[in-house]
């Protein structure tokens, strides 16, 4: 399929995917100019007829007069398609949410970033006592959660039939208190941490922010690269990380502000580097000094390691700071 009609196909199934109700061709053409895509009405009814010979589509009314709908097979397309498109989503996923992030330190008011795991109901009480020793160990963000059972609502995600969810505050939340403060970070990579006898020594696999189109945690939880409860009950395992750099001239508000995140059960800060020097043999940006912050997803993988199987959305959706809680 040329790669111009594949975009405006593409296009046409995000718009049909958002709405609740059959669409006709006026109401789409209209939509796509809004994304700056061009069609007349007569254009989309040729590309809907495309659509509806490969499945993608469905006529809602008889001979179409209702309008279009998406089918099942035209939701996977679209979450299959253009892949090279997603390529930096995360990133951008993660300048967005932390522009929203806005907890005031002092207050303890305001939007944090919440990962979001789904776990069997089956597993669960097994998975929260694994959940609590990682929490204990500090190799987390803080140990603060949000749980929700099957039928209720976590951020926009409704809990499916035999499953419960356990959010966790997302590293990323660091990122924007930061920003919330005029700080700029770069978020530069998500990797695998080697802890020897409690002490951070290295990188052993990292993933750029700006080249995937998946959170690298969570690639790493499922590639059963991690060996959190070896570091929280040993004190040497890999453990998940990610790498930002932040201003050398802000240093010294960069750790008041870390040292105020503690104080109100936001940790996760592993290693804070020396202006323009290498962090665990990581090279930085001249003018600033490397963060490796613990990623709040090493609770998961710690359940995932017990051979709990997991479905784990980072980034998942702002939430009131206000609304977690210690696991009891």
């Amino acid at each position: 399929m040329e790669r111009n009609i594949e975009r405006k196909l593409i296009a046409i199934l995000k718009i049909l995917a958002s709405s609740n109700k059959a669409l006709g061709a006026r109401i789409i053409s209209r939509e796509l100019e809004d994304e700056g895509i061009h069609l007349t009405e007569r254009a989309v009814r040729f590309h809907l007829q495309l659509m509806d010979e490969k499945e993608l589509t469905r006529i809602a009314g008889k001979h179409g007069r209702s309008g279009r709908q998406i089918t099942e097979k035209g939701r996977e397309e679209l979450e299959n398609a253009l892949v090279s498109d997603k390529v930096g989503m995360i990133s951008s996923r993660m300048d967005e949410l932390s522009y929203r992030t806005n907890l005031d330190l002092q207050t303890k008011q305001g939007n944090i970033i919440l990962n979001v795991s789904l776990i069997p109901k089956s597993d669960f009480n097994q998975a929260i006592d694994l959940v609590k020793e990682v929490f204990k160990s500090n190799i987390c963000v803080g140990p603060l959660t949000k749980i929700a059972h099957e039928g209720e609502k976590l951020g926009n995600m409704v809990i499916p039939h035999g499953m419960n969810a356990l959010g966790t505050v997302c590293s990323v939340t660091i990122s924007g208190i930061l920003l919330h403060h005029r700080i700029p970070v770069k978020s530069r990579f998500g990797g695998i941490l080697q802890i020897h006898n409690h002490v951070p020594t290295r990188f052993t696999e990292i993933i750029e922010y700006g080249s995937t189109s998946l959170d690298p945690a969570e690639i790493f939880i499922k590639g059963k690269m991690t060996n959190v409860l070896g570091a929280v009950r040993t004190g040497s395992g890999k453990v998940l990380a990610s790498f930002r750099e932040v201003p050398v001239a802000c240093l010294d508000k960069v750790e008041e502000i870390l040292g105020q995140l503690a104080g109100i059960g936001l940790c996760g800060t592993m290693v804070f580097g020396e202006p323009n020097q290498p962090t665990l043999q990581m090279p930085v940006s001249n003018g600033y000094a490397g963060l490796v912050i613990l990623a709040g997803l090493n609770p998961i993988a710690a359940v995932e390691e017990a051979k709990i199987d997991t479905i784990n959305t980072s980034l998942c959706d702002i939430m009131q700071f206000s609304e977690l809680n210690p696991l009891a």
